[in-house]
């Protein structure tokens, strides 16, 4: 049976007329878009913002708007929390406070703590300091890849709860409220806000975090909480499309939405999710697994950093190491092997966050038709035979040209 390979390059696409994607330079891409047939993409639809979680499952043959319930469960999954029914997740950010008073009265001042990478202590003090047994709740708490983790909050509760994150410095952490009317929402909301001031002075006082501010680094003295919801219950990959699912990733989100999905997820020694990733061993790993594995997902993470921090020359320079490590791409036998490259969202540069502007799309495979397309980027695609689509419809194309699509009809 044929194998698909597909490759996600996380928030590559950007806006303008002169991009990170288009300035970069990265002949094995270009190769790959001359010798396959092209086109952009609307991961989620026309005029959609996609976070990465709905992108990737629009891209793995899902409707977003029919199994998505939050970002909080792909999370906890992602990171290993062996999700029950009834639990409420949440996604976490190690941040940076200061100010007086209780953790509610004081001011983000960095929503990634510096991009702290090193937490499992503080996560070990948590779980041990922080106790929610007089509301008759248990949870789990694990660290994700930097400054990322997830919390699971288990009894009998509700995810119609908002967040506290602000999701933008300058502004107080926010309290957990209600969103509904509900006894339950409102306990739900109760044990978060417990929950978020008692780790706040739990990290505020740990000795990592005194040792970072004499050293003149931001504290990881809060856990801002976003994104709640219960887990979803989603037809497996397999049994859904007759074919085994694994991926490279060191992103607890994707590895999340692979393990909802059946999938299984590799573990590749330096793949950080994050600037520092061993590239060279996720393509490796990745060309490993399609022995094993019908789809294959290889998702890079560090352009959709680049694209949060506003770095155009970074967001370039990581393009064209990637160039460079998917070399081996090249040498696969495309009469087996139906590569995919594309991205999940654009992470404009001037914007700092997920747009909905279309991504380009190159696939590599036996008959299929080329065209006249001879560079990946979202300012040549767009030209290219496949026109413009949906994730989903990508997922349909593909399937039908590995022969596996279903017929519509007599």
């Amino acid at each position: 049976m044929p194998k698909v390979l597909m490759v996600i390059i996380d928030g590559a696409g950007d806006r303008g007329n002169v991009t990170p994607l288009s300035s970069a330079k990265k002949p094995n891409l270009n190769k790959l878009a001359k010798m396959g047939i092209n086109g952009i993409m609307d991961t989620i639809k026309p005029g959609v913002r996609p976070g990465s979680d709905t992108a990737h499952l629009a891209l793995l043959g899902y409707d977003p708007f029919k199994c998505y319930t939050g970002r909080g469960p792909i999370e906890a999954a992602g990171v290993g929390i062996e999700l029950k029914e009834g639990d409420v997740a949440f996604r976490v950010n190690f941040g940076t406070v200061e100010g007086e008073g209780s953790v509610f009265d004081k001011i983000v001042v960095d929503r990634r703590a510096g991009r702290i990478s090193e937490t499992d202590e503080l996560v070990k003090a948590i779980n041990e300091g922080v106790d929610l047994s007089e509301f008759g709740v248990e949870f789990v708490f694990k660290r994700g890849s930097g400054h990322r983790g997830a919390v699971v909050f288990r009894d009998d509760l509700s995810d119609k709860v908002s967040d506290v994150d602000p999701k933008k410095v300058g502004e107080k952490v926010k309290r957990c409220v209600p969103l509904e009317d509900d006894e339950k929402a409102r306990r739900t909301a109760e044990v978060v806000n417990y929950f978020v001031q008692r780790s706040h002075e739990i990290l505020d006082s740990h000795p990592l975090n005194l040792e970072r501010e004499k050293k003149g680094l931001p504290k990881a003295n809060v856990l801002l909480l976003r994104g709640a919801g219960k887990v979803p219950h989603l037809p497996k990959f397999e049994d859904r499309y007759g074919m085994k699912l694994a991926c490279v990733s060191g992103t607890a989100l994707i590895k999340g939405v692979v393990r909802l999905l059946g999938g299984e997820v590799l573990d590749v020694k330096g793949a950080t999710g994050g600037k520092d990733t061993d590239l060279n061993a996720k393509v490796e790993a990745s060309l490993k697994a399609l022995e094993r594995y019908d789809f294959v997902l290889l998702h890079i993470k560090a352009t959709d950093e680049y694209g949060h921090d506003g770095d155009f020359e970074g967001k370039k320079a990581f393009i064209e190491k990637i160039d460079e490590a998917i070399e081996p791409l090249l040498s696969l036998d495309f009469s087996e092997v139906c590569l995919v490259v594309t991205a999940d969202h654009s992470t404009p540069i001037n914007v700092r966050d997920h747009t909905a502007d279309p991504v380009p799309v190159t696939i590599v495979y036996r008959d299929v038709r080329t065209d006249d397309v001879e560079e990946f980027s979202e300012l040549k695609a767009y030209k290219g035979g496949l026109h413009r689509m949906t994730g989903n419809d990508l997922f349909n194309i593909v399937l039908d040209l590995i022969n596996k699509a279903k017929k519509f009809g007599a």
